[in-house]
């Protein structure tokens, strides 16, 4: 695996493209629990993402994950912004100054990405967020990198689809979600999806045409 600037550039934005052809999915799954403004926002905020790491092929890795944090936290409204824009920095921070991204490149900005999140929101696993997708790909990544890297990107893509699918079966116990109590069972979190279908992407991208 070798990521330099450019690569990075299109796989954000085959991310946006994905949250946008999501956008009515992802606000139907927070209708239910939330706001039902979680893929609009998303949407909205990955537009201004796009924007604004074009032309950004000439700059590190660092500079541009921090740059689309940026645009999230300025962008997409209630709490996802916060955490998605934490996420993006903190993974910035993790390779800054680098030009070329590898595999461990990959788990430390990822890893940086999920306390970023955990330290922001104040969440843990269980409780019916984006770590629930998250910090299993994170686990995954590290469990298997021993396989490759091939091997070890197709656990998380499949580790974050299951715990994506897990938090059907987990009482929210944070943000809006939580005031339902046990009503928020049986329903799948869009945070946690939204975050499954960037770690998909992702994986698409890094792989080319040997599936996620």
């Amino acid at each position: 695996m070798a990521v330099d600037s450019a690569k990075l550039i299109d796989i954000i934005k085959a991310i946006a493209d994905k949250i946008t052809e999501n956008r009515e999915y992802l606000t139907e799954l927070d209708s239910a629990i939330g706001d039902a403004d979680h893929g609009i926002n998303m949407s909205k905020g990955f537009k201004v993402v796009v924007e604004r790491i074009s032309g950004m092929e000439g700059k590190d890795c660092g500079t541009i994950l921090k740059t689309v944090g940026m645009a999230l936290v300025s962008t997409v409204g209630g709490a996802s912004g916060p955490l998605y824009g934490t996420a993006f920095m903190r993974a910035g921070q993790a390779v800054d100054g680098k030009n070329q991204l590898n595999f461990e490149d990959l788990i430390l900005l990822m890893e940086a990405a999920l306390e970023g999140i955990k330290y922001r929101g104040k969440a843990g696993r269980g409780e019916k967020t984006i770590v629930d997708a998250l910090e299993p790909a994170v686990e995954a990544l590290k469990l298997h990198r021993e396989k490759g890297f091939e091997a070890a990107l197709k656990e998380a893509v499949e580790a974050a689809k299951r715990g994506m699918e897990d938090t059907k079966n987990i009482m929210a116990k944070k943000g809006r979600a939580s005031y339902l109590g046990e009503r928020s069972l049986g329903h799948q979190d869009p945070g946690a999806t939204s975050c499954y279908l960037m770690i998909e992407t992702m994986a698409l991208q890094l792989l080319g045409d040997k599936k996620a």
